[in-house]
């Protein structure tokens, strides 16, 4: 089968591709679609440190094509959206509704493929970007049939991840003041998670001028090119700033935009060995710094959520899907995603 393979020195659309039947609690997904991220391509350039040879993809949908046994909750033929949480489900962050935080969940790669006889790593417990993939069943999400698999690939990550940390992570409140830095992918669901919330203020920051409109169109009541005319538009400063960059200068910058007790959610991926600095005797008027991984969410609570705001209408999907790319076109969907000039860019199968 055809799958985006990375082998530590460079991307190849590759087809001879194998994967093993589906073992207890696991389930096998006929990918449909899936979106590229930058986390694809931060393994790509080392950004994210992942053992090679692997299949890249974290952000997909499809429909289920069998289950192992122990697997209730889907059945062959359901369309489902993939989480990348593999969670043990059974642990005391599990059990305490914290997910994300699944010891389990983290740093565990499988190799539930092969090639020419070789075991293939799995990224981020899922990979996408194949015609098959095998996850837990606790990753798959049933979704309705009417939810284009195009637009529903994307909840899995840009949206879980952005939305997720407005109401999950900051619990943005009616009438309070966002900044999000940077409008691409996460910085996007960050905007409609504000919108969604009833945030009074929302002010995107980018330095692209032609993400204006979209910005806008997803939330944003104010685009600025700079952070440094925030403070005309908030002169006390914002009560929640999302930086979606990983620039360790605009971390600083998100810090400093700060109103008493407001908080900074870092979502940006820096370098592993980067550094911010900041002043902490601003923080003594109960300011916060706030990490937040994969939106704080519960997938299968918040993908079932999700799902239903955007057949109300209240969430932006098919908006985010700039361009449809067959699979075959990795590199150009690549290539654009790095240029910044789509939102998302979506492969196809």
């Amino acid at each position: 089968m055809k799958a985006v393979l990375f082998d530590g020195e460079q991307v190849r659309v590759v087809d001879d591709l194998e994967i093993r039947e589906p073992g207890p609690g696991e389930v096998l997904v006929e990918i449909a679609a899936a979106g590229l991220c930058h986390s694809d391509l931060s393994v790509v350039d080392g950004t994210i440190p992942f053992p090679v040879p692997v299949v890249l993809g974290h952000e997909g949908a499809g429909v289920v094509a069998a289950v192992g046994p122990g697997v209730g909750h889907v059945a062959p033929g359901d369309h489902v959206s993939l989480s990348t949480l593999a969670n043990c489900g059974a642990c005391a962050d599990c059990d305490r509704g914290r997910p994300t935080m699944c010891r389990r969940a983290i740093g565990r790669p499988g190799r539930p493929f092969s090639r020419a006889g070789r075991p293939v790593f799995q990224f981020a417990a899922n990979s996408a970007f194949a015609e098959q993939t095998i996850v837990k069943a606790v990753q798959v999400v049933k979704i309705p049939a009417d939810i284009p698999l195009t637009s529903a690939a994307l909840i899995g990550c840009g949206v879980l991840t952005g939305v997720g940390a407005v109401l999950n992570r900051a619990r943005v409140d009616r009438g309070d003041t966002v900044v999000v830095i940077g409008a691409g992918g996460i910085g996007l669901n960050v905007l409609q998670g504000a919108r969604i919330a009833g945030a009074s203020a929302i002010v995107a920051v980018d330095t692209n001028p032609a993400k204006e409109a979209v910005a806008r169109q997803f939330g944003a009541t104010d685009f600025l090119d700079s952070v440094d005319g925030v403070r005309e538009l908030l002169p006390t400063g914002a009560d929640h700033v999302f930086e979606c960059v990983g620039s360790t200068a605009l971390i600083r910058a998100a810090i400093e935009l700060l109103d008493r007790r407001g908080q900074a959610v870092l979502l940006g991926m820096p370098s592993p060995t980067a550094q911010a600095s900041f002043l902490p005797a601003s923080l003594f008027l109960d300011k916060s710094v706030l990490g937040c991984r994969y939106g704080s969410s519960r997938p299968q609570h918040d993908i079932a959520l999700y799902a239903d705001l955007y057949r109300q209408g209240r969430l932006l999907l098919d908006e985010l899907v700039t361009a449809v790319y067959p699979v075959e076109d990795f590199a150009k969907a690549a290539d654009d995603a790095k240029h910044g000039r789509v939102a998302r860019g979506v492969l196809t199968f």
